[in-house]
């Protein structure tokens, strides 16, 4: 059995050492400071982190798919923003995947020992059938998953791209990847328990790729999510107001246009500032890859 004690992750944190004796004033006040950590290691891998953007934005412009692999919290937090995608950018929920080790199970509940199976993870790419124009996204938070190795060394060898996400210094038999995100967050408040700095990096560093991607990608107008599809209440409100803003239209004018829509902020935009209909918008956002700015001749 592998003796991890040497990863930054697995050590004790020494402002952590009397946790249990602590007033929760000062328990509170702790995580907080170590949650900075978090966010200042994530900020000595922006170049890293762009070149991860890099890749995902030629792959989907290319009709491939990111595919994030982890387990436990890595797991989830994968299956956390590939879900968020289709609402946010309008993306077919197959653009943004994500694979854990378990399967849908263990996003609810935790299973434990998925995560040891290197075969099981290079079996789950084969199962996404992994091209080249796929990103295979690989999150671990203490570098040594063998489910997320597995599957990352599978992709490499069926022609993917491949990045890896871990916080800790580089492990024997690391995979070989395209790119290596790896913020070190060190050691953690409970010794061990990456749900904490190492989880608050790892959202971080995927909210940074999807976001920034789909802002490449032509999915965001300024900072307003124009390809927002309302489905709900709130998002009705939210786009009335998008619409309202880009198109100078009052409130209850810009909810009619969004309705003639049906709900997709960008085609009532193109709509209304190019005087035509729903076909036609949609003919001038596809023919313009998506941007809205060409879309309405800016």
């Amino acid at each position: 059995m592998e003796d991890r004690s040497r990863l930054l992750t697995e050590q004790r944190l020494d402002d952590s050492t009397n946790l249990d004796e602590m007033s929760v004033v000062d328990a509170v006040a702790l995580m907080n400071r170590q949650d900075a950590v978090a966010v200042a290691a994530v900020a000595v891998e922006n170049a890293n982190i762009a070149k991860a953007v890099d890749l995902v934005v030629a792959g989907l412009s290319a009709g491939g798919r990111l595919i994030y692999v982890g387990a436990g919290t890595s797991g989830r937090l994968g299956v956390l923003d590939a879900s968020e995608c289709p609402p946010t950018f309008r993306t077919d929920p197959n653009i943004v995947q994500a694979i854990i080790a378990g399967g849908e199970a263990a996003v609810f509940r935790s299973q434990e020992g998925a995560e040891d199976s290197a075969a099981n993870g290079a079996t789950a790419v084969d199962g996404k059938n992994v091209g080249e124009h796929d990103i295979v996204f690989g999150i671990a938070a203490g570098g040594t998953t063998p489910y997320v190795h597995g599957a990352l060394r599978r992709a490499r060898e069926r022609g993917g791209k491949t990045v890896f996400l871990c916080c800790v210094a580089n492990v024997p038999n690391e995979p070989p990847v395209d790119v290596v995100i790896r913020p070190l967050t060190g050691p953690e408040v409970i010794t061990g328990s990456t749900r904490l700095k190492a989880g608050t990096a790892t959202k971080l560093v995927l909210n940074a790729v999807t976001t920034i991607s789909m802002v490449r990608l032509g999915k965001v107008y300024g900072n307003l999510m124009v390809d927002l599809r309302c489905s709900n209440v709130k998002l009705w409100d939210r786009g009335a107001r998008i619409v309202s803003s880009v198109t100078g239209l009052n409130r209850d004018a810009a909810m009619e246009v969004l309705k003639d829509a049906g709900g997709w902020v960008k085609a009532a935009i193109v709509m209304n500032r190019r005087g035509v209909g729903l076909a036609a918008a949609t003919q001038l956002i596809e023919s313009n890859s998506g941007s809205l700015r060409t879309a309405i001749g800016e």
